[in-house]
């Protein structure tokens, strides 16, 4: 039989960097209340949730990555909202801003979390920001929780 790892969802003495776009805030700050609910019912202290806004998703990896580095947090979780519009600029930005948020975990080894929504639809992304489709900043935050948790078990190995 395989060993099997994977981290729990225990926040309790963790710190976190919610880094958050400014664009598009009427979708971003309802992941942001996502994430941090997730947080706090998987008891991370209040006082352990600190918000770094950026005022767009292009930003939001210079941040996350300044974040990481200082090293004052166990996971980075970034927020976004990027909806598509008349022209190409949504492919620039969304495309730029995973591959952003993705060097920073590989550059930093801190997870740091793509809480971004992509979508066609201003309606889609409030489906995904506490709507029908649920809260993707609870994901994104319940994700930071588990990759921290396994992190720190492959290091005690």
């Amino acid at each position: 039989m395989a060993n099997r790892s994977g981290g729990t969802a225990d926040g309790a003495g963790r710190t976190f960097a919610l880094v958050i776009s400014r664009f598009n805030e009427f979708v971003t700050r309802e992941l942001r209340d996502g994430a941090i609910d997730c947080l706090e019912k998987h008891g991370t202290a209040a006082e352990d949730v600190h918000e770094l806004w950026v005022p767009g998703a292009f930003e939001i990896p210079h941040v996350a990555k300044a974040a990481a580095e200082s090293g004052r947090f166990d996971a980075v979780i970034c927020l976004g909202a990027v909806i598509r519009g008349e022209t190409p600029h949504f492919d620039f930005v969304a495309g730029e801003c995973a591959r952003g948020i993705s060097n920073v975990s590989t550059l930093t080894g801190v997870p740091a979390i793509f809480g971004v929504l992509t979508t066609d639809t201003a309606e889609q992304a409030m489906e995904r920001a506490g709507g029908a489709v649920g809260n993707k900043g609870w994901d994104a935050a319940l994700a930071a929780l588990e990759m921290v948790s396994l992190l720190e078990e492959l290091r005690k190995s």
